[in-house]
């Protein structure tokens, strides 16, 4: 069977060429086609008109989407298609350098850089979008449309306006994704199973065939078990509970003890309570908490005297909320980090906020990783840290931690640390970047 037969749109027919062009389209069809990989040609292949892709990450997704694109482009002469995800910074950083890399310049009839368009010289023209307002998406009549990291896209911006789009041409639609949990994507996965019209294909990372089992084994080392079955078994998670599930008996150990030399402080600045935890790196990826300030109705320069006073003549390196720098919990004019370098205290240089799932991953992967290793030991006497590890929920029907616990400040400050101290792998880096635990500063 030829590629275009089984292809949405059936046969290619010759487009029309301006004038001085005589390009092989039908060749850039097939040389595209021959550019992926066996599993990206399986969901190619499939022939139905809606197909949703869930794979681990490093599939090439966005190659088999930006090829998809180009060739429906390619097989209706005039058509107008969409590639849309989450954000327009998304759609620019993903898909838009590949998509002109992909396209010959003899086919381009013009490009917008603002507005992420391509048109080409039979007339097709294609659109990266950003869902995040989706009525921005709607007036539109779609030939086609690929939904890139479709979990992470509103559900409304599919239902209330892609769907509705390509009513009247009956135009395909693709949803390629990595899980990000029991979401709405999660739904319309098990109805698409059930549906003739669709196709749903999963794949891991190993089976995409483009990653090292040694990488992604090393990746399975630092990275906790929930996450890694999402990110590279390509499985649906569901967070809810709670938020470091695997926090037990075994990570708190009466032998964690204070073997001088110098400390690690995760700080969480609050007024009240402040929460900073006192560790210690063990060998080369092991952090042991030994002591913590919990204090209420204070400020950082009152915990920066606490902790000089129980731990004088000692090098000690804060690794705090990065927001500190900016922000101030007493007067002043000066902010927490700065209190903090007054002090005589090394700060961890780190200024954006981290995201909650990099949080997330980081104290669970110490916790307990994917292989069931643990690296984090706490003393019984930090009893506010092991509360928090052990008390802290999801919001109902969120995959945040429930904030309005109070159980947050301990989770908090370890993940300050964790991220800043240890350099561990995060997920979409995997193929990009070393899979090592190790020390950064």
């Amino acid at each position: 069977m030829s590629l275009l037969a089984s292809c949405p749109g059936g046969l290619l027919l010759d487009p029309p060429i301006p004038a001085g062009h005589d390009y092989d389209f039908t060749g850039l069809s097939k040389k595209l086609y021959d550019s992926l990989t066996e599993p990206q040609r399986l969901v190619y292949d499939s022939g139905k008109r809606f197909v949703y892709l869930c794979s681990g990450r490093r599939f090439g997704k966005t190659y088999l989407a930006v090829t998809r694109l180009i060739n429906w482009a390619i097989e209706k002469p005039g058509g107008l298609f969409f590639y849309a995800t989450a954000t327009y910074r998304m759609a620019k950083q993903i898909a838009w350098v590949q998509l002109k890399q992909m396209i010959p310049p003899e086919i381009f009839a013009s490009k917008n850089e603002s507005e992420l368009s391509v048109t080409l010289t039979n007339g097709s023209q294609i659109f990266l979008k950003g869902a995040e307002d989706p009525d921005k998406l709607r007036g539109v009549s779609l030939s086609g449309v690929v939904i890139d990291e479709a979990s992470f896209v509103k559900q409304e911006a599919w239902t209330m306006v892609l769907r509705p789009a390509l009513s009247d041409q009956e135009g395909p639609a693709w949803f390629i994704t990595t899980p990000n949990g029991l979401n709405w994507f999660a739904e319309a996965w098990d109805e698409a199973e059930q549906n003739p019209e669709c196709s749903t294909f999963s794949f891991t990372t190993i089976e995409g065939g483009q990653v090292s089992p040694d990488e992604v084994a090393a990746a399975k080392k630092s990275l906790d078990a929930r996450t890694f079955s999402q990110e590279y078994e390509a499985s649906f998670v569901n967070l809810i509970g709670r938020v470091v599930p695997d926090f037990d008996d075994h990570n708190i150990r009466e032998d964690v003890a204070d073997l001088g030399g110098p400390l690690l402080v995760a700080a969480d600045f609050n007024v009240s309570p402040m929460h900073w935890i006192i560790c210690q790196r063990i060998g080369r990826d092991q952090l042991h908490c030994i002591d913590e300030l919990h204090i209420k109705e204070t400020h950082t320069d009152e915990a920066c005297s606490e902790l000089l006073r129980r731990y004088p003549n000692r090098e000690i390196k804060v690794y705090p909320d990065p927001t500190g720098n900016s922000r101030k919990t007493s007067a002043g004019g000066i902010t927490d980090h700065g209190i903090l370098r007054n002090r005589g205290l090394w700060v961890s240089p780190n200024k954006k906020p981290y995201g909650q799932s990099d949080k997330r991953n980081a104290v669970n992967a110490m916790v307990k990783d994917a292989e069931d290793t643990r690296r984090l030991f706490i003393h019984p006497r930090c009893k506010m840290t092991i509360k928090s590890l052990r008390n802290l929920t999801f919001k109902d029907g969120t995959n945040m931690p429930d904030k309005d616990s109070g159980w947050d400040h301990g989770w908090d400050a370890l993940s300050y640390l964790v991220l800043g101290a240890f350099d561990r792998v995060k997920p979409y880096r995997v193929g990009k970047a070393s899979s090592r635990i190790g020390q950064v500063w």
